[in-house]
């Protein structure tokens, strides 16, 4: 692969990362902070909209596949209702994307 390719890779996935880990060790050091001033920190109404924001949209984007083909779409649509079935028998959250990924790369696979 090209540098480009590494580096926009690379860039990404920091991205992601601190997407992730900034909101998350502001409120740590912001609960610490206010655990020793003896008052417990409430979570910003901004954090609390953005969380549920960010995962919708991550959801809409990967909903959609990248090549839409017939195959891609019914792919996509039985992963989406195997993850459903998964997530309502185990109320859980890995177990179900794994079962609609293995779902959705199986039909790719067997179906092409």
């Amino acid at each position: 692969m090209s540098t480009e390719i590494w580096l926009t890779l690379v860039s990404i996935a920091v991205g992601t990362y601190l997407i992730r880990v900034v909101p998350y060790v502001w409120m740590q050091r912001k609960q610490a902070r206010s655990h020793n001033e003896g008052m417990m920190a409430d979570t910003p109404d901004w954090l609390t909209v953005m969380g549920p924001a960010m995962i919708a949209a991550m959801f809409g984007t990967s909903l959609v596949p990248a090549h839409p083909t017939p195959l891609a779409w019914i792919a996509s649509a039985v992963g989406i209702i195997a993850t459903l079935l998964v997530w309502r028998k185990t109320r859980s959250m890995g177990v179900p994307t794994f079962v609609g990924v293995l779902v959705f790369g199986l039909v790719e696979v067997v179906f092409r």
